[in-house]
């Protein structure tokens, strides 16, 4: 069983500084590629489903807060306000009221509708130093973050859709969820009081689990504080549950600031609005990702994807000159020379790598690689320029799969004796 916070340090991906304080992680060069490279990814997945993102500001007046029931409900888990100027001044828990305003801020018909908001953006929490540990519960947060304002017959294909982006993110990353939750509330004060939309909402969340066909369980208590949510678990390697993704449809928010669309009758109406994130926190996915894979990511999402061997100083301008080629393709590709050790040594220490192109004597001489895969096998001789293609494609298709078995070249022989013949 890894332990994020263990290896998360040991491969150099983040650390934490008690001058900077607890619960407030700073990422590495590594860790920093491989959290890059994951907004990048969702970012590209939600342009192509049809959202438009935005940037909104980290804090805001206490008031924004208090009109979105935050305050009331949620003061407890935000950090006190800042006197600004006569004004009070709170970090966001949140990015939904901000959302809200965004769409606010213009006149809106029904043709618009459903008109999808995202934004990966940064929240506070301010955690008890009891509950926090490594990535998984920090106080600055990193949200993937959406929010879909449509109409109340939209509700369900679009809720649907967004479990779906969830389900090919997932495959993308090689995570599986352990069990889907609808999030109920339960006894207490913590949520809105308005029956009628608890109900429609709920009704609304469970027609969209029921036609995905798929097992769930209701849960009281775990809802929003605003509505019902279909929440997608994940466990780690000891069996501990925590929520990554969340689909949350909310009839209170748009009512409290007032939003609006102008219906085919010409006449004002309210939408509803859907709360989604396809992979939660930033942090708690990295967290996931380096417990689920070991720090052995898929290769897209590898901070180092090809590392370039040499077998002696005399490849060394064929391998500069193919690490070269590598970041002109954009593939993140690193030089290992003899100064680092034997050729053996230097296979072991880049263990992670998804690639490792040897270029040995002869090698060098046609411009090929003996490539050797991080699961041991070994694939070649590859022409440089079908090695980058073919790599190229599997990035590019954000798949799971070290190398497609059907290309040519392949071969379960051992490259790296064709290597010039020394390991």
């Amino acid at each position: 069983m890894h332990d994020h916070r263990v290896l998360g340090r040991e491969l150099g991906l983040f650390d934490t500084d008690p001058l900077i304080g607890a619960g407030l992680p700073y990422w590495l060069p590594d860790g920093a590629t491989v959290r890059h490279v994951l907004e990048e990814y969702i970012r590209g997945v939600e342009r192509r489903a049809g959202y438009r993102h935005v940037y909104s500001p980290v804090l805001a007046k206490r008031e924004l807060y208090e009109i979105s029931g935050h305050w009331s409900h949620y003061s407890d888990d935000m950090f006190p306000p800042m006197e600004l100027g006569g004004e009070q001044f709170v970090l966001r828990p949140s990015l939904c009221p901000h959302h809200a305003l965004i769409f606010r801020s213009r006149a809106h018909s029904y043709r618009e509708l459903p008109l999808r908001m995202a934004e990966l953006g940064a929240m506070y929490r301010s955690e008890l130093s009891g509950v926090l540990g490594g990535l998984t519960r920090v106080r600055a947060i990193q949200l993937n973050d959406a929010h879909i304002f449509c109409t109340v017959d939209q509700v369900a294909e679009e809720a649907r859709a967004a479990l779906e982006l969830i389900r090919r993110a997932y495959d993308a990353l090689g995570i599986r969820p352990a069990r889907y939750r609808l999030s109920l509330p339960g006894p207490g004060g913590k949520y809105v009081a308005d029956p009628d939309l608890w109900e429609r909402s709920a009704a609304l969340l469970t027609e969209v689990l029921d036609g995905a066909g798929g097992a769930y369980e209701a849960v009281e208590g775990e809802a929003a504080f605003y509505g019902p949510k279909i929440d997608v678990q994940i466990a780690d390697g000891a069996g501990r549950e925590s929520t990554l993704s969340t689909v949350q449809v909310d009839f209170h928010q748009p009512g409290q600031f007032g939003l609006g669309y102008i219906g085919a009758d010409g006449a004002k109406h309210r939408p509803v609005m859907i709360h989604r994130s396809v992979i939660g926190s930033v942090e708690r996915a990295v967290a996931h990702l380096v417990e689920r894979h070991g720090g052995a990511f898929p290769g897209w999402l590898a901070p180092t994807q090809l590392v370039v061997l040499p077998v002696s100083d005399a490849e060394l301008p064929q391998a500069r000159g193919l690490v070269e080629r590598c970041l002109a393709r954009g593939l993140r590709a690193e030089l290992s020379g003899p100064e680092h050790g034997t050729l053996g040594a230097r296979v072991r220490a880049a263990r992670l790598v998804p690639y490792q192109a040897v270029i040995g004597a002869r090698e060098a001489a046609g411009d090929s690689v003996a490539l050797r895969l991080r699961d041991g096998r070994r694939v070649g001789p590859l022409s440089a320029v079908e090695l980058l293609d073919r790599i190229g494609a599997l990035v590019g298709a954000y798949s799971t799969d070290l190398w497609d078995e059907g290309g040519a070249g392949d071969e379960k022989g051992d490259g790296l004796e064709r290597a010039g013949g020394r390991r």
